[in-house]
C-alpha cells in the first residue's frame, strides 16, 4: 500500500492537494483521527493500493514522539509512506481566513486568528519536521497547487529520487522549499539586449544569445556535474524529493534559460525531472 500523509496549517490547500489526488485514483480520508493510522493498512490496504489521509491540529498526536514512531513502524512493514507539508507564511493564511469567513479550528474568544495561526504551527512542527516534501502555497493558486501535488506524485519510480527545478527571480523572494539554490545573476542579462527584454528563456532569440556564451555554458556544466553527482547519494538516503532553484534578477530570462536546459540534460538519467518556472506561472 503506498500512504500520503498530507498536514499543514488551516488555509494552506490540504483540501486541494486531497482533491488532486482522489483525481490520481487515490482512496482519499480527510482528517483522519491519529489513533486510527496504525490500523489504516489493516482496513484498507487490501482494498486500495493507494491511500491519501490529512492529519491537522483537530487530529494530530499530543506526543510528537508518538507520530514519528507510527511512522517508523508503518515503514518497516515495507509499506511507502509520504509526508506532505502544505504551509503559507502567516499574511497568507490571515488574507485567506479573511476573504473566507472560516473559523479557524483554534480561535477562541480569547484566542486571536493570529494568535491561533502562531499556535497551529508549534503544534504541527513535528509533523513538518519528518515532511518528505514541504510546499509552500503562499504564491499559488489553488490550480497551481492542484497541478504541482499531481506532477510531483503522479509517476512515482521505485527508488528513484523525483527532482522538481525552478525558476525564479531573487527581488520576488526565495522559494522556501528549495533543498539548493543557484544563484545565476553573474551571467549576463538578456534583459539589457535589444528586442529581449520582452521575452523569457523559453524564447529561442534568448536562447541564441545565451547558448553562444562560454560562460553560461561554463555554469551549465558545473551545475549539471554537482546535481549528477549527488543525486546517487540523496536517493541512498531514501529521499524521494529534490527540489533545486535556479535564481536570476527577475526571473524571466537567464533562470528560465538555465532551467530547460538542465532538465534537457538531466533527464537522460534522472528521468523523474520536473520544471517549474515560478515568475512565469509554468510548469512541464
Amino acid at each position: 500500500m503506498r500512504l500520503v500523509i498530507i498536514s499543514g496549517r488551516s488555509g494552506s490547500g490540504k483540501t486541494i492537494a486531497l482533491h488532486a489526488l482522489e483525481d490520481l485514483g487515490f482512496y482519499c480520508i480527510d482528517n483522519l483521527p491519529f489513533s486510527f493510522l496504525p490500523e489504516l493498512e489493516n482496513q484498507v490496504g487490501g482494498l486500495h493500493p493507494s491511500v491519501a489521509v490529512s492529519i491537522d491540529t483537530r487530529n494530530s498526536p499530543t506526543n510528537p514522539l508518538h507520530f514519528k514512531n507510527v511512522v517508523a513502524d508503518i515503514n518497516k512493514k515495507k509499506k511507502k509512506c509520504e509526508i506532505f507539508y502544505l504551509d503559507a507564511n502567516e499574511n497568507t493564511l490571515l488574507k485567506r481566513f479573511s476573504e473566507t469567513r472560516r473559523k479557524h479550528p483554534l480561535t477562541t474568544q480569547s484566542v486571536s486568528l493570529r494568535e491561533a495561526i502562531q499556535k497551529e504551527h508549534d503544534i504541527l512542527t513535528p509533523i513538518a519536521n519528518l515532511a518528505d516534501l514541504t510546499i509552500d502555497t503562499s504564491l499559488l493558486t489553488r490550480q497551481e497547487l492542484y497541478h504541482l501535488i499531481r506532477d510531483r506524485i503522479a509517476h512515482p519510480e521505485e527508488g528513484k529520487i523525483q527532482l522538481l527545478l525552478q525558476s525564479f527571480g531573487f527581488k520576488h523572494g526565495l522559494p522556501p522549499n528549495a533543498d539548493f539554490i543557484f544563484d545565476v545573476r553573474c551571467l549576463p542579462n538578456p534583459y539589457w539586449q535589444p528586442g529581449l527584454q520582452v521575452l523569457s528563456g523559453l524564447d529561442s532569440q534568448v536562447i541564441r544569445y545565451l547558448s553562444a556564451l562560454p560562460e553560461v555554458q561554463k555554469l551549465l556544466s558545473d551545475i549539471h556535474h554537482f546535481i549528477e553527482t549527488w543525486i546517487p547519494l540523496f536517493e541512498a538516503d531514501n529521499r524521494s524529493y529534490l527540489t533545486i532553484g535556479i535564481g536570476c534578477t527577475g526571473g524571466q530570462h537567464r533562470s528560465v534559460y538555465m532551467v530547460e536546459t538542465l532538465a534537457k540534460m538531466l533527464k537522460k538519467t534522472i528521468t523523474n525531472t520536473q520544471v517549474r518556472h515560478r515568475e512565469l506561472k509554468v510548469t512541464g
